[in-house]
């Protein structure tokens, strides 16, 4: 192998490394966990969804055609269940190995660098993300709540939605001094959630709060799965793909340089 791409696939397994890590320590000691993220999103799909589906009947969806209100909600509620990965995952857990359990202090005395800590911590919570959209993506076909093909291409998309929000609640973390600041994260992941347009067509709002939306997180990446579900993706898409990508790298890039600083000695 040539000394570049050796060079390449050593700094790849050392992340790699603390990803196995994770991986075994949550399926042996606490695989419940998992099913936190999965069971919120099912839960409204199955009571909102399908419950309230039947007064609302049919309500705009992409390109002003009427759809089912519970093929409109699903796609948002897939949406939730990959940021909620990212929520549980690089928010409680990296505070705990980074101020209590004091666990990369201990991995950056092996050749992992603080910057490896990053990619691998949110690479792994961008991968629960993959897992949560995968299963709810499946739910969703088996009640019926696709009508298109199209809708396969909604799960690397949840997963983008999923790395951003990974690499924002990391970046974030890494500035949190104690356990209260945990009430932080529920102030702004509640009002993420209940205006993203998930259960109501943006029309429905003021125009200035459509802007205001329009500008947050979540939104994008409702409208990317709810377009893929419904198969009428259009060419605005691809700015929320770019919105997506551009808050993840540099959401990475500020974390990447935080736990560096923190775990300098």
């Amino acid at each position: 192998m040539p000394a570049p791409l050796a060079r390449l696939a050593g700094r790849a397994r050392r992340p790699g490394a603390l990803v196995a890590r994770n991986f075994s320590v949550q399926v042996r000691a606490a695989p419940y966990v998992w099913a936190t993220g999965l069971i919120e999103p099912l839960l409204y799909l199955l009571s909102i969804g399908v419950g309230l589906g039947h007064l609302v009947g049919r309500v705009p969806g992409p390109g002003g055609r009427p759809v089912p209100y519970a093929d409109f909600v699903a796609p948002g509620l897939l949406a939730t269940s990959a940021m909620n990965g990212a929520i549980y995952e690089c928010t409680g857990n990296i505070f705990a190995k980074l101020h209590w359990t004091k666990l990369y202090d201990a991995v950056i005395a092996t050749p992992l660098a603080p910057g490896d800590v990053a990619l691998a911590e949110i690479g792994f919570a961008t991968f629960r993300c993959a897992v949560y959209a995968g299963v709810f993506l499946a739910m969703m076909g088996a009640l019926g709540d696709t009508t298109s093909w199209w809708a396969l291409v909604a799960l690397p998309c949840a997963t983008l939605l999923g790395a951003a929000f990974s690499a924002t609640g990391f970046a974030a973390t890494c500035f949190m001094r104690s356990w209260t600041d945990f009430d932080k994260i529920t102030l702004v992941s509640v009002p993420l959630f209940l205006f993203s347009a998930t259960f109501y067509p943006l029309s429905e709002l003021p125009r200035w709060l459509q802007v205001v939306v329009e500008a947050l997180p979540l939104y994008p990446g409702v409208d990317l799965c709810r377009q893929l579900s419904l198969g009428h993706p259009s060419v605005g898409a691809l700015g929320d793909v770019v919105y997506l990508l551009a808050l993840g790298l540099v959401a990475l890039e500020i974390g990447r340089r935080r736990v560096t600083r923190l775990l300098a000695p």
